[in-house]
């Protein structure tokens, strides 16, 4: 009986010097913004009664800035560990990046914006999860963002 060949597939070795100083800052504001979906987002308050808040993922689609805050993280995982990338994707890693990042940007400005509405005696405000949650998207984003903005302004 005859063995298949395999490929041989060098093993995964976490070296965090095989992440671009781009790739630092994206993942560390990636990091704090997926810490920020379960700090208070949105605070409420009642009327000489009380008050709460709400997380990030108050808004149902934050879940997708969720998905895409790991998947991040695991993808700068897998490059910190491989000289190359075991798969093949079908745009560059930048670009990849810079997707993921801008549309997690885009839902954590959307979600800052549209907050629950003040009514009756219910008084809703930001919390500090969207501030650094806002923040920590801007800051995931703009080391991707500005390289490619320069190069069309050169145009």
């Amino acid at each position: 009986m005859g063995h298949a060949a395999t490929a041989v597939r060098p093993a995964f070795n976490l070296d965090l010097r095989r992440l671009t100083r781009n790739d630092q800052i994206v993942g560390a504001a990636t990091l704090v913004l997926f810490i920020s979906l379960f700090l208070p987002w949105f605070t409420v308050s009642f009327r000489g009664i009380g008050g709460g808040s709400v997380n990030g993922l108050y808004h149902g689609y934050m879940y997708i800035d969720l998905i895409l805050a790991l998947a991040v993280l695991a993808f700068l995982v897998v490059r910190a560990g491989y000289d190359e990338l075991p798969f093949r994707l079908p745009v560059g890693p930048e670009q990849a990046l810079l997707a993921a990042t801008g549309l997690n940007l885009l839902l954590a400005l959307i979600s800052f914006v549209f907050k629950p509405a003040s009514v009756l005696g219910i008084s809703v405000g930001w919390g500090i999860g969207a501030f650094i949650g806002l923040i920590a998207a801007i800051a995931a984003v703009v080391p991707l963002a500005w390289p490619y903005l320069q190069s069309r302004a050169g145009r």
